[in-house]
């Protein structure tokens, strides 16, 4: 990123040299800062805030993801209970959207722990798990006179503190109707994508996918992968996610690389959850309001703000979750125009807002 490299003035006059030098044009007042980006084929215009309460009066009704945006799988992120609390006080009305493979029910009660009140999101949530088991069940797990079963890579259940962990694989398949836990390859019907650090063979028998989850690594995932393509089993993934920003800092790989590389090699799979645009529909039916007066809060790019974009409804980019990297920032510090319009270029997404956390 050698355009990063440029000493710049601090100040409106240094945001002012910056839009000139990447062909931005700057508008500043009090509530936020707006960019329009030469670089688009469609002008692209994009507004800086340095709180979240720039943003609270603009709609009526907010759609919040959870990971990288109100906590990070252990913890609730700096002033997230407080930003949920006061944008309750103010009328607005909340609803989760999260690519966790947890089904709703799971991902609300969960909530506490980190000290939000379930109650303030009135829309409750829509997950990418609970969509997928409702797929499941109708596809694989209505039939007559057997169940269908299936191979299921989840989450490592033998640690119990485990933060991926959220829900039990055996719940998790109890929602999809009739279908079971396949022990082997020959005998499944499809394969099941709710998680990736294990391969669940049921009775609390699992097999090991490591090193992919800390690594990226396929040398365990592959093989299986190969005999399920030999044995032409479509697919289902409940968490379409890539990757993550792990509690501590570091990256985890997930259960959408996975489905991205059986596809590759020739599998088909039905993925659930963000960019999709009908989970976005779905959170603006349950809110009932029209999806004008309704913003989404992310921190990806790839699956909230291109699904946000693609759906048409307006959207803040949080820059402290999992893109942090990309700007090489701490928590809570706004990155330089230049970074945001150079990512915005290279991914070809530019969200509505911005704001470094979700937080006043």
């Amino acid at each position: 990123m050698t355009a990063c490299n440029h000493s710049l003035r601090r100040g409106v006059l240094g945001q002012i040299q910056i839009a000139a030098l990447y062909g931005l044009i700057l508008l500043s007042g009090r509530r936020g800062m707006r960019f329009t980006s030469a670089f688009a084929s469609k002008t692209a215009t994009f507004t800086t805030h340095k709180s979240f309460a720039e943003l609270i009066d603009r709609y009526d009704a907010f759609i919040l993801d959870q990971f990288g945006v109100i906590h990070n799988g252990v913890n609730a992120l700096d002033g997230a209970v407080n930003c949920v609390e006061q944008l309750c006080k103010a009328g607005k009305s909340l609803i989760i959207l999260s690519n966790t493979s947890a089904p709703a029910k799971t991902a609300l009660a969960k909530l506490p722990k980190y000290g939000f009140d379930v109650k303030m999101f009135v829309g409750g949530a829509v997950t990418s798990g609970e969509e997928a088991s409702h797929y499941i069940r109708k596809t694989y797990g209505s039939k007559a006179h057997s169940s269908s079963k299936a191979i299921m890579f989840t989450w490592d259940q033998r640690d119990d503190k485990n933060p991926r962990l959220t829900v039990l694989p055996e719940e998790f398949i109890a929602q999809c109707g009739k279908v079971e836990i396949a022990r082997t390859v020959k005998e499944a019907d499809f394969l099941l994508f709710h998680g990736c650090e294990v391969w669940y063979q049921g009775d609390g028998q699992v097999v090991s996918l490591n090193p992919y989850i800390e690594e990226g690594s396929f040398e365990s995932v592959d093989p299986l992968l190969e005999e399920c393509l030999s044995a032409n089993l479509p697919a289902v993934c409940a968490n379409p996610d890539n990757i993550v920003r792990s509690p501590t800092g570091g990256i985890a790989h997930m259960p959408g690389k996975i489905a991205k590389r059986y596809v590759e090699m020739g599998g088909l799979c039905k993925l659930f959850g963000k960019p999709e645009v009908e989970h976005f529909e779905a959170c603006v039916d349950r809110l009932g309001i029209d999806k004008s007066r309704i913003c989404h809060v992310g921190d990806s790019l790839h699956h909230d703000i291109a699904g946000a974009n693609e759906y048409g409804v307006a959207n803040v980019f949080v820059t402290s979750g999992i893109h942090a990297k990309d700007f090489k920032s701490d928590f809570g510090e706004m990155p330089s125009v230049e970074k945001l319009n150079y990512l915005f270029k290279c991914e070809k997404v530019t969200p509505t807002h911005v704001v470094s956390a979700f937080r006043l």
